[in-house]
């Protein structure tokens, strides 16, 4: 279905190719996941299958993509819209409309259907992707996660034969992720739906992919059997994290496989605990109580009741539409109470300057443009220095800690998802506020840039920052935070120690935890560490 002919992309600003010799084919009614490290060519693949790439990217594409027999590169993409489904990174930069059923139908009035084709259709995508309650909504009301649903929603009335996906589960929580996939694999077996698809969440979607191909910086692309793929992959799930470190054979790609095989490895841990969470002193930075906040005639939050201490890092978790957000723009002041009070550093957030506040409390958004105005890397990151009264360089340093590679000249909107947020942290930590609130900061990064990331806020918390981030990513909450909040329909409906919260809560507990359960462990880190201490090599 999709042909690969010693295809190489090399953009005008590279020093290097941006895709480099890829000769495969990839067969009709298979899911085939795109993995591999930030910088390595995933969205460049991608774009020569949908035909963005050179089309709109530009770049010079030597070789040939062909899908069902087109060229894509004698075929623009939308000459292969009806072939051809693309859903990118970012939902709202590709919405052309302003509700959710109009946004389902337009693609299909692009293709000239038939209404009552066209109504039949939308009617179908909205149960499949569980949206029929959100049909009247505008879609710059939608949480980061409904947003990403209606995208894929709006290829899918299209019927395309070829699935293009970007990261397709990044703004999801895990019970809405579950649901894309189950799609995408009904999809794939029933409908012989061929789907590309590129995610760095691979714990969520790598047992369902029939091949993975695997681009490595400097090296020819690796396609195959996932689990043979994965035993020398540079980015795997804990899962396969785990199965290496055991000696697992073959590797299992999910907890179920993984449980099947672990009751020897939970006999060497008989007896062994982790690392205890550290426990926090002093007054709280920032506290709100009995905080009802309204968007519109609708409660987003019912009186939530938070404190956070120096020192503490704390992760933030619920559904799409939990009120996360919410809560995490009242603490800067872009949201006003209803009733209740909040206070961050000791002052009302909504009533106190902005250069003040920005001194006490930093945000870094679920979309990173809101913080970004520069015309380039190098210029947004001086005007941070200077912002911040921080010495020039800092910025850019953090940038370079955080995601190597990233160019002084490129402009914020042409970077990819993942640099625009390194980019945007990057200004926010420069400014070293005592309160740092991040929304979703692990989407667009692979394992290795939230590793480092890791280690940047575990800085900030040992120098008695108080972290608070918003996130669906369950391995990081697992890895990183000292406490866990989860909240549903806009109230805290847990709050606690993170291994005492996310092991009793099947959503939110990490592969590591599902596959040693009942024992405390969260982390492939926590269980290597513990072996190791016992078991010196």
């Amino acid at each position: 279905m999709i042909t690969f002919e010693q295809v190489s992309v090399q953009y005008s600003d590279a020093a290097a190719p941006a895709l480099s010799g890829v000769d495969l084919t990839v067969p009709e009614g298979e899911l085939c996941l795109v993995v591999g490290p930030s910088g390595s060519g995933k969205s460049t693949l991608l774009g020569t299958v949908s035909g963005l790439v050179p089309h709109f990217t530009g770049g010079v594409l030597h070789g040939r993509v062909t899908v069902g027999g087109r060229d894509t590169r004698e075929h623009r993409p939308r000459e292969l819209a009806d072939l051809v489904g693309t859903v990118g990174q970012d939902p709202l930069a590709h919405f052309v409309t302003d509700t959710v059923e109009d946004e389902l139908a337009y693609g299909m009035e692009s293709l000239g259907l038939a209404p009552d084709v066209m109504r039949r259709r939308v009617e179908e995508t909205l149960d499949l992707l569980g949206l029929a309650d959100l049909r009247d909504r505008a879609l710059t009301s939608l949480s980061g996660g409904q947003q990403q649903r209606v995208a894929i929603g709006s290829v899918l009335t299209a019927h395309p034969r070829v699935l293009v996906l970007d990261e397709p589960t990044s703004a999801l929580d895990p019970g809405a992720a579950e649901e894309v996939l189950a799609v995408l694999q009904r999809l794939v077996h029933d409908l012989g739906t061929t789907v590309l698809m590129a995610e760095h969440r691979l714990e969520r979607v790598v047992q369902y992919a029939d091949q993975v191909l695997l681009l490595t910086p400097g090296e020819p692309p690796v396609l195959g059997e996932p689990a043979a793929v994965m035993a020398h992959s540079p980015v795997h799930p804990p899962v396969v994290g785990l199965g290496r470190l055991a000696g697992w054979r073959p590797l299992p790609l999910s907890v179920r496989d993984a449980r099947r095989k672990a009751a020897a490895l939970r006999t060497r841990l008989d007896g062994l605990q982790p690392g205890a969470v550290p426990s926090t002193t002093g007054a709280p930075v920032a506290e709100a109580e009995r905080l009802v906040v309204r968007r519109g005639p609708v409660p987003a939050l019912r009186g939530v009741d938070l404190a956070l201490h120096p020192g503490e890092i704390t992760a933030l978790m619920g559904r799409n539409g939990a009120g996360k957000s919410t809560l995490l723009g009242t603490l800067v002041g872009l949201h006003a109470p209803a009733s209740g009070s909040v206070r961050v550093g000791g002052r009302t957030p909504h009533r106190t300057r902005p250069a003040e506040l920005i001194r006490r409390v930093g945000l870094v958004p679920q979309d990173p443009r809101d913080l970004l105005y520069g015309e380039s890397v190098v210029a947004e990151c001086a005007a941070a220095d200077t912002d911040a009264g921080a010495a020039p360089g800092t910025c850019r340093a953090l940038v370079e800690r955080l995601l190597p590679g990233v160019p002084d000249a490129a402009h914020p909107r042409d970077l990819s998802e993942g640099q625009r947020l390194t980019l945007a942290l990057a200004v926010v930590l420069t400014a070293r506020p005592p309160v740092v609130l991040l929304d979703e900061p692990t989407r667009g990064l692979d394992y290795a840039a939230k590793a480092r990331l890791v280690e940047i806020l575990r800085t900030l918390a040992a120098e008695g920052h108080t972290v608070l981030l918003a996130t669906h990513d369950v391995e990081l909450a697992a890895e990183l935070a000292h406490r866990t909040v989860i909240m549903a329909d806009g109230e805290i409906v847990a709050d606690g120690p993170t291994p005492e919260v996310v092991v009793s809560s099947p959503a939110f507990a990490p592969q590591v935890a599902k596959v040693l359960a009942p024992g405390p462990w969260l982390t492939v880190h926590q269980v290597e560490r513990a072996l190791a201490e016992v078991e010196p090599s």
